[in-house]
């Protein structure tokens, strides 16, 4: 499929544009914006508005649907997060797979923005379902997660996330029987680390800096990784690679409350993405996530 050009994807959204509007549509101008390492990113203005467009040609068949599908339970949460509407999502087929989405302006003023992300993911985190797992399988990056409806939640975190990704990585680059071991003592041990009283909520799943954008109608949510899960988990990654200023984790507190000791298993929720990291970009990532195994074990 490489042969596809950029102009190719575009016309074909400005055709399905057209049918979705019931009158010719008119192209007015692209250009490549950024979109992170997997995709191509791109912004077309047209007669009928501004839209964003990511394609992929080798991504994993059903990657946009399934980020489609997270966009839109997200938008079910009725936060006052702004999650971009989709207008399109193909798989990957004969032609690229893509996401056609509305265009989000990004913010020329700031303020209040901090406070408003905290106040929108405290909401978004009160969804809640009857068990622990999302409606179909998605992807963490490039990792497929597991996301088979679990009632318990230890359960689901040993096997569908931390358990999971040690297999993988143990079949793909390999892992000494010294490590495997530590990780199988943290599974044992897992039930008894997480003994809190938790109700699935929805969690955006890979919320980082990067994940998060700040536009001229408040805080917006991207890219999700979204399933239900202890809400903890979501504050695991937010706390990972930093970016989230102390007004977001205040303003989260004042609108939903965290549980008392949430700060003890903050790292315990980052060892499945620190996992994650290693399966995707390295053994950089290895030693930190033994580290973190050690400490709970």
């Amino acid at each position: 499929m490489s042969h596809f050009q950029e102009q190719d994807v575009i016309q074909l959204c400005i055709e399905r544009l057209t049918s979705i509007h019931g009158s010719s549509v008119r192209l007015k101008d692209s250009r490549s914006v950024g979109g992170g390492c997997i995709n191509h990113a791109v912004k077309i203005s047209t007669s009928v508005g501004d839209f964003f467009l990511k394609w992929n040609a080798s991504a994993h068949a059903d990657m946009f649907l399934k980020e489609a599908a997270g966009l839109n339970e997200m938008s079910l949460a009725g936060s006052s997060l702004l999650i971009p509407k989709v207008i399109w999502s193909k798989d990957v087929g004969d032609f690229p797979g893509l996401l056609l989405m509305e265009y989000l302006q990004p913010a020329a003023n700031l303020s209040g923005q901090d406070e408003r992300l905290g106040r929108g993911i405290a909401q978004l985190h009160r969804k809640t379902a009857s068990a622990f797992g999302f409606h179909h399988a998605n992807y963490c990056g490039t990792t497929l997660q597991d996301n088979t409806w679990t009632d318990n939640w230890p359960e689901f975190y040993t096997q569908r996330r931390i358990w999971s990704l040690v297999e993988k990585i143990r079949k793909s680059r390999g892992m000494s029987l010294e490590e495997l071991k530590i990780y199988e003592k943290l599974v044992s041990r897992i039930p008894s680390l997480l003994p809190h009283q938790t109700e699935p909520s929805l969690i955006h799943g890979d919320l980082w800096s990067g994940n998060y954008m700040y536009t001229a109608n408040g805080p917006a949510l991207i890219d999700p990784a979204c399933y239900y899960a202890d809400r903890e988990m979501e504050l695991g990654m937010m706390k990972l690679f930093g970016g989230f200023s102390l007004h977001v984790w205040k303003a989260y507190q004042e609108e939903f409350p965290l549980p008392e000791g949430w700060q003890q298993r903050i790292r315990l929720y980052q060892l499945y993405h620190v996992l994650n990291h290693y399966l995707l970009f390295g053994v950089s990532y290895g030693q930190l996530a033994l580290e973190i195994a050690r400490e709970y074990t």
